[in-house]
């Protein structure tokens, strides 16, 4: 008997690999799209209505960890102004994303999110982390917090979108059909690389730690009738201590 193609795919395709693949295809395993995340949005209308806090402009200075096809950065930059960089272990997503922005003061570099990040200390206002550091293992996971923490400005903001654990049946199944060491952390069925879901207490806590959570939204809909609907997501609003 044939073994599925899927696992075929597995033993070729990883990491960047598999990421070029999808964007080059248009997403042949997982949906790819060019609006932006309503989340992020819904980040912006928040931020929006803080009294004290500088509104998104000209001035403001976004890094975007794992920044794909640059959709969020250029949601930003249409909208607000900002400048930004977007990194993306893709080059082919930050091809794409280059042609995209094209006469937008936005940069996009094929690299991993792991490691020092090349930006100046203090030089950001805002940091993206849209489902991109789940990938990462947990000294690495430890590694970028402090760097998003380094590169922000005194009252910056760092908007993660994460999987939630909690209460999530997909998760639990993965957990369960293909565990690693680290808890939390199974080997992803498709592109066949480890990835993490935080419980939410595990990820306040380990933000906690350089940031002060000011907000925190998490999905729902993801039971129906004692069964797994979509996969469960938190998106946590995190500042820089504004009077370091």
């Amino acid at each position: 008997m044939k073994r599925p193609f899927i696992r075929k795919l597995k033993r070729k395709r990883h990491g960047a690999t598999f990421w070029d693949n999808e964007y080059a295809s248009g997403g042949e395993f997982l949906a790819l799209s060019d609006a932006e995340s309503e989340d992020l949005a819904k980040f912006t209308r928040w931020l929006s209505r803080q009294k004290e806090e500088l509104p998104l402009g000209k001035e403001t200075q976004v890094l975007d960890l794992g920044c794909g096809n640059g959709r969020n950065l250029i949601f930003l930059a249409k909208n607000f102004g900002v400048k930004g960089t977007g990194y993306d272990i893709s080059s082919a997503a930050t091809s794409e994303a280059r042609k995209a922005a094209r006469d937008l003061p936005l940069v996009f570099e094929t690299r991993s999110i792991a490691g020092v990040l090349d930006v100046p200390d203090a030089s950001q206002d805002l940091v993206l982390d849209m489902m991109s550091s789940h990938f990462l293992n947990a000294k690495e996971r430890e590694d970028l917090r402090d760097e998003v923490w380094r590169v922000l400005r005194p009252g910056g903001w760092l908007y993660m979108k994460t999987f939630l654990r909690d209460g999530d049946l997909h998760t639990a199944r993965l957990l369960k059909s293909a565990p690693t060491k680290e808890d939390g952390t199974y080997i992803h069925p498709v592109i066949g690389v480890p990835e993490h879901a935080y419980s939410e207490a595990e990820l306040t806590g380990f933000l906690n730690q350089k940031f002060l959570v000011q907000k925190i939204y998490r999905s729902h809909k993801h039971v129906s009738k004692g069964k797994a609907r979509k996969r469960r997501t938190v998106s946590v609003y995190a500042q820089k201590d504004p009077y370091m």
